[in-house]
């Protein structure tokens, strides 16, 4: 009986898992419409003592996306505000949902990466993960790629569709 070869391995082919990319990386949500008088009116004063009575470890070592899920006026100050007492917890505070600030951390990941190592390559953004990846990170990969690879796929080894091809010399 013969061996069992699995050609994928023996392949050029460079594989991107955008899902390791966010390497673990756990995004809380907070809602300042609890921190509102009936959810809608910022009173300064409740406000503070609201932010200060705030258990701010539940955030530790965490990422942290502040919005308001209510048609509240929030002034850029309250912002402000939630950064100085979440700022020793968290490993980072955005503005914006949970998706929007896994996005935006995302982004910068991709911005770090040295891409110069799949100049040339036949190059897979892996399709399947348990994380779903928005497209607009697949979009900022690709842009990323397209000046460097020779090929350019979506998917998996075995059954991938084909983005980009650069046209021969």
């Amino acid at each position: 009986m013969s061996e069992i070869v699995n050609k994928v391995q023996q392949s050029k082919l460079e594989t991107i898992d955008l899902e390791k990319l966010a390497g673990g990386i756990e995004v809380r949500e907070l809602d300042l419409k609890d921190f509102l008088f009936k959810e809608l009116i910022l009173k300064e004063k409740e406000f503070r003592e609201n932010l200060k009575e705030h258990d701010w470890s539940q955030y530790d070592g965490t990422v942290l996306a502040v919005q308001c899920s209510t048609d509240a006026i929030i002034p850029k100050w309250a912002y402000m505000l939630v950064v100085q007492h979440a700022d020793e917890h968290t490993n980072e505070v955005f503005y914006g949902t949970k998706e929007e600030a896994l996005n935006d951390l995302l982004r910068e990941k991709l911005n770090d990466v040295d891409w110069s190592e799949y100049d040339d390559r036949f190059v897979l953004l892996k399709g399947c993960s348990k994380m779903d990846v928005h497209p607009e990170i697949y979009m900022h990969a690709t842009k990323k790629l397209l000046p460097r690879v020779r090929k350019l796929m979506y998917g998996e080894a075995c059954s991938n569709v084909p983005v980009y091809k650069q046209p021969r010399k």
